[in-house]
């Protein structure tokens, strides 16, 4: 069983990923965002027990020489990626053996103010970041940072590093009802927006279970904020689930519980992502009472029992 590995899993936005995990033991996030679905935690400002680059390496040589390349390595974490003091080398190191699977972070970009986190996240094919509210009471209320992180180092962060990364910015708003949903607040996010200038803004909302109890925009509200930000000339993808061209992959009951416990996976995309003898052991997991399904957004999910 791979330890930093997860997945395959089919993302909305980017295809068939192979998931990094820099924190496979414990939560290590400066955030605690009410929608997370890895679950509530105290924010930190480091990632729990750091592993070296080359284990990590060793585990993405091995699952590449047995299956068919992803259409992304991403890197992520049981919190925030940034956290990770060996990034910068880790990446170095993908770029060597990756082949023609484009990388990719996912961060809450607490941490990209910082010129060395800039200068690393230059190395990546695709960054994805968050921005889910530029005012400081409302950021400071969805996203529940650590003491010390302020919006506006973040958004002063982000210009800086839009003027020196020459592929794919994409930034995240995720909105989650009657918390950052407010008109005036979607007007003043567009019009940052508009400055930082990303390839693509995703728009969405609540579609896993959170760690909080609130609660997803419907599909029509969703596309009139998109409306919004479309109105500045921002180039706008309103999430929504597509259909899946993926192959195969087969995992065993163990590499099943870890990503199920990472990322809660769709009954289509267990359907579509996974071999027969896969979707058997999913089954019989399921009556063992190790994995449940759970109903969010009007879709079931299968989540790994904690």
């Amino acid at each position: 069983m791979y330890k930093y590995l997860f997945g395959p899993v089919y993302s909305r936005r980017f295809g068939i990923s192979l998931g990094v995990d820099l924190s496979p033991e414990k939560k290590s996030c400066n955030f605690d965002c009410l929608y997370c679905e890895l679950g509530k935690a105290k924010p930190v400002s480091n990632i729990y027990k750091e592993h070296q680059p080359e284990e990590i390496i060793n585990e993405i040589k091995d699952f590449l020489s047995k299956n068919k390349n992803p259409d992304y390595i991403t890197i992520t974490a049981n919190g925030e990626p940034t956290l990770y003091s060996k990034l910068d080398k880790l990446i170095e190191e993908i770029n060597n053996i990756k082949g023609n699977t484009k990388t990719l972070i996912l961060s809450n970009s607490s941490t990209i103010y910082k010129k060395d986190i800039q200068k690393t996240l230059t190395k990546f094919d695709t960054v994805k970041l968050s921005l889910d509210a530029v005012s400081e009471n409302i950021f400071r209320k969805i996203d529940k940072p650590l003491k010390g992180i302020s919006i506006s180092n973040i958004i002063q962060g982000m210009k800086e590093f839009r003027k020196i990364f020459k592929n794919e910015l994409i930034i995240e708003v995720l909105i989650v009802k009657f918390v950052n949903d407010d008109l005036e607040e979607i007007k003043k996010l567009a019009k940052v927006l508009r400055e930082i200038n990303p390839d693509r803004i995703d728009l969405g909302t609540i579609d896993r279970p959170p760690a909080y109890r609130v609660f997803p925009v419907n599909n029509e509200e969703l596309d009139e904020l998109a409306e919004i930000f479309e109105n500045k000339g921002l180039n706008v993808n309103v999430v929504e689930r597509k259909g899946i061209y993926a192959p195969e992959f087969e995992l065993t009951e163990l590499e099943i519980i870890n990503t199920l416990k990472k990322r809660p996976l769709t009954t289509e995309d267990i359907e579509n992502i996974f071999t027969f003898e896969t979707k058997r052991k999913i089954e019989r997991l399921e009556k063992e009472g190790k994995i449940k399904r759970k109903i969010i957004n009007g879709k079931e999910f299968l989540c790994a029992i904690s």
